[in-house]
């Protein structure tokens, strides 16, 4: 089965929330580059429209004007590992958790004959488990990969991970991720 990495919202605001994740996020990329495998990106953020009242975005709705990551500023930006790793890789721009909603992603999966999506990145609990619960919702074998997932706190990371894992897809370790694709 064709399989894709999908690398989620690894932007400056959210790196204190990478340092455990990202040796394995950087692991997979490897792996996946090396092996001429397909490589996305997500980068999360808000159009200046977006973030000035009345508001239609209801993430900016929820974390108003000032929790939310305005497109081109500094905490929008990729991390700048992660920048030089998206190189000749599709980059899709959302601004809602889902990765799917109001982007191309799931034509890009399709034109590139995707059946299985491996997804790793921050926030484990919002938009790596709502992406990836979309990605089964719309037919995708979807992995989540535990230690290549960051968020603010244990509790939320294994609550993302125990509920993803209940109802929707395999949770699995960056080595687990690694031999099973050398099975296959």
């Amino acid at each position: 089965m064709k399989t894709a990495l999908l690398v989620v919202d690894m932007q400056q605001v959210f790196a204190s929330m990478t340092h455990e994740c990202l040796p394995n996020i950087f692991k997979l990329d490897s792996h996946f580059r090396a092996h001429s495998i397909s490589r996305i990106f997500t980068q999360h953020g808000h159009t200046k429209e977006e973030l000035t009242p009345p508001y239609k975005n209801q993430l900016v709705s929820k974390w108003g004007p000032s929790g939310s990551i305005a497109k081109g500023s500094s905490d929008w930006e990729l991390m700048p590992d992660i920048a030089k790793a998206t190189e000749s890789c599709p980059i899709i721009h959302k601004n809602t958790y889902d990765a799917f909603i109001n982007t191309n992603l799931d034509e890009v999966f399709k034109e590139q004959g995707i059946g299985r999506v491996v997804v790793c990145g921050v926030m484990t609990d919002c938009c790596c488990d709502t992406t990836a619960r979309s990605a089964f919702n719309r037919g995708f074998e979807t992995w989540l990969v535990s230690d290549a997932c960051g968020t603010e706190s244990k509790k939320q990371h294994e609550a993302g991970l125990r509920g993803f894992g209940f109802a929707f897809g395999e949770v699995l370790k960056t080595e687990e991720v690694l031999e099973r694709l050398q099975q296959r």
